[in-house]
């Protein structure tokens, strides 16, 4: 097996295993809808095997982060209809990642000045970027056991508008200490419920908003994204390879698309450990969800293919690398460098650093 194999994920054929990431860019526009050089972007990337958008919010409560993308409204859903269409034109696949960021907002980016929205009212460390600038953390209100359906009501609307926008599939953002990850993890789940406590309560949240979406898709058209022993918003679990093997385990039996796998960083990975050992939660959790893996986290064109070559993975994410060569499957085949990433771009900001970056063929004409 290469990078380069095609592979089906349902009624899909991707044209490679070579799969772009989720990457919030804070280019949405002033009805946090996609605008026209999202609609450029995400085209110039559809030689991926499968883009996965950047995360988008499931409702207005749900927003973090200044100008990223709602799928909430009829202009949401219009601008990401048209990047979708753009991206199939052009032969790519591309699915939408469901948000909420739970805790990790602040009261200036919730509609009416409200509290944030947690498990438990534990505030994140750290602080978070807003219009208004820097804004530390603050404890979040925990939220009551009767507005539980409204959260995966939340979910299921996004993904049934998702599927008028003509997406061919949702991923579910269950990672990096956003809202379904706070329910997951003990460190930020203090409840006493039915959503607290075990490690089947805990994950109750997320496996109800996967059957609601399979009301709206074909599981087969519905992935999940998790990262295990990830510390990103100050996340932590007691037991990570417990609490998502169970997790796995449990999605395994929904027959999904595929689950994704951030692994931790290197300073992280010592806290995977099962008898003592260190292990890496791509291969652990393979074992555990019987299906597609996606696997992610600083990979390259060595590394990629040998994760796929030992069976541990079956596609592989790339970040910042399509961010600066959006047609990186194009640069691994032909074993050529790469375009720098102008890392001030990364968040926010115009069409530089975001659809200014030379193709392959471009920067050999100009060579020539």
């Amino acid at each position: 097996m290469t990078l380069f194999d095609k592979f089906k994920i349902g009624g899909l054929e991707l044209q490679n295993r070579i799969i772009m990431s989720p990457l919030t860019r804070s280019r949405a526009d002033e009805n946090l809808a996609p605008r026209a050089m999202n609609v450029i972007y995400y085209t110039q990337r559809a030689s991926a095997g499968l883009i996965i958008t950047e995360a988008t919010h499931v409702t207005a409560d749900g927003i973090g982060y200044p100008k990223t993308p709602g799928i909430g409204t009829e202009k949401q859903i219009e601008g990401w209809r048209k990047v979708v269409d753009s991206v199939h034109d052009a032969g790519g696949v591309i699915f939408l990642q469901l948000w909420h960021v739970g805790r990790i907002s602040h009261v200036s980016m919730q509609e009416n000045g409200v509290m944030p929205v947690a498990p438990s009212a534990i505030a994140a460390s750290g602080q978070l970027f807003t219009y208004d600038g820097m804004k530390n953390f603050e404890p979040p209100r925990a939220l009551e056991t009767a507005e539980m359906p409204n959260i995966v009501e939340y979910f299921r609307r996004g993904a049934e508008n998702a599927k008028k926008a003509g997406f061919d599939g949702i991923e579910i953002h269950g990672a990096n200490g956003y809202l379904i990850d706070q329910f997951l993890e003990n460190s930020t789940n203090q409840r006493t419920d039915n959503y607290g406590g075990s490690i089947e309560n805990r994950a109750r949240l997320l496996l109800e908003i996967v059957e609601a979406a399979k009301t709206v898709w074909n599981a087969k058209q519905i992935g999940v994204r998790l990262s295990p022993a990830g510390t990103f918003n100050t996340m932590e679990d007691s037991n990570p390879p417990e609490l998502f093997g169970y997790v796995a385990e449990q999605l395994g039996k929904h027959g999904l698309a595929y689950l994704h796998v951030i692994e931790p960083e290197a300073e992280n990975r010592a806290k995977y450990k099962i008898n003592g050992e260190t292990v890496s939660p791509t291969r652990h959790l393979k074992s555990l969800f019987n299906g597609t893996i996606i696997t992610a986290q600083g990979y390259d064109f060595a590394s990629g293919t040998a994760v796929v070559e030992s069976g541990d993975a079956d596609l592989v994410a790339y970040g910042k690398l399509f961010i600066a060569n959006p047609d990186l499957p194009a640069r691994f085949a032909e074993n050529a460098s790469f375009n720098e990433p102008v890392v001030t771009a990364f968040y926010g900001g115009d069409e530089h650093g975001y659809i200014d970056y030379p193709t392959l063929e471009q920067v050999n004409k100009a060579n020539a």
